[in-house]
């Protein structure tokens, strides 16, 4: 099968560290499994500036052309294009991407993100993107939602659009997936990776852990917060960036895992910690919901200070035959959310439209 892959979520280089690589991921799995990929990053300029992405000048990178536009692809927009016209079917990613697909022919596949669903609510984009991306999403064939609760906000917003929504989210891959025995000790490690911006809530996070004498909170990232971070507590511990392979070490020596992030897709990290054994604590009604399930397989918060104890204090008054059982069913989440398994999900729904 031929693919036309549109995104401006996927990055251009191994350096390209600002760029989530969950969507990345889905085309490698479906190169994996025999199909052609033609990726086209189309790049709306302003929008880049605003977001402070990495400037790449328009031209092909290895698999992906990036291509950048001053106006939001006003006029012909494949007058900056290499001849495309080789493909079964359209997957379309993030508002750029699926108001970009209206300009090729062909079955489309639409998928929604967070940032969809905030030019569809949001007054500043009510005036030329909402339309278009409605434009976009009424034609498509199917809507693949990032997560359940994006999934729900769509049909809260447009009901007519539930025969064709799906939800498929990222999955982790299957060899890094390990069964582990829990046990809270003494001192009982929690951890968190992040960008430290303000919406991932990692100063209540710090305030809530202040409150425990027995925890150990370490803080993996960076940002623009970190300083502020500091100044909240003397025994946080802060280790900055670190490579997937030292997060995930990280992840396997410590008990617990808790991020009270807000307005997050899907939160790949999540199920990464999942993957990696720890007690999971995400953001009720955030991207992670639905996979966790609170009390059955981790636990979900509302991103406030008290919520946060609350939950903190639940978990580590937990009996060692409830920690067994939700640390089994924990397992067994993410051995079914594998990224081929995911992979294979999105392939079945493009063979059933064409």
């Amino acid at each position: 099968m031929n693919i036309l892959f549109l995104t401006d979520l996927y990055p251009i280089d191994e350096n390209d560290i600002q760029t989530s690589r969950a969507l990345k991921d889905f085309t490698d799995k479906f190169k994996d499994l025999g199909h052609n990929i033609q990726i086209v990053r189309p790049n709306f300029l302003f929008n880049s500036f605003i977001r402070g992405k990495k400037f790449y000048k328009t031209g092909q990178y290895e698999n992906v052309f990036n291509v950048n536009y001053l106006t939001p692809f006003f006029f012909n927009v494949k007058n900056k294009l290499p001849n495309i016209n080789n493909y079964d079917v359209i997957i379309s990613h993030m508002p750029s991407g699926n108001i970009f697909a209206d300009s090729f022919l062909g079955k489309l596949i639409c998928g929604i993100h967070i940032s969809d669903i905030k030019v569809l609510t949001q007054p500043v984009y009510s005036v030329y993107f909402k339309n278009k991306l409605l434009k976009s999403f009424k034609r498509a064939e199917k809507l693949v939602c990032r997560s359940y609760h994006i999934q729900e906000k769509l049909l809260k917003l447009y009901p007519e659009f539930n025969e064709k929504t799906i939800v498929i989210p990222s999955g982790v891959e299957e060899n890094l997936i390990i069964k582990r025995n829990i046990e809270f000790k003494e001192k009982i490690k929690i951890l968190t990776v992040a960008n430290l911006i303000k919406r991932k809530n990692i100063d209540k996070l710090i305030k809530a852990c202040e409150r425990f004498e027995n925890v150990e909170l370490t803080v993996i990232g960076d940002g623009k917060e970190l300083n502020n971070l500091k100044r909240l507590s003397k025994k946080t511990i802060f280790l900055g960036k670190k490579t997937k392979k030292e997060v995930f070490e990280q992840m396997q020596n410590s008990d617990i895992f808790i991020l009270p992030s807000i307005n997050e897709t899907f939160g790949l990290v999540y199920t990464e910690a999942m993957a990696n054994g720890c007690i999971t604590i995400g953001t009720v009604n955030d991207g992670i919901d639905g996979i966790i399930k609170n009390g059955e397989n981790g636990f979900l918060t509302k991103p406030k200070i008290k919520d946060i104890e609350q939950t903190l204090q639940k978990v580590l008054n937990l009996k060692q035959e409830d920690i067994n059982k939700i640390s089994e069913n924990c397992y067994f989440t993410v051995k079914n959310l594998t990224a081929k398994n995911c992979a294979v999900k999105y392939l079945q729904t493009i063979i059933n439209i064409l």
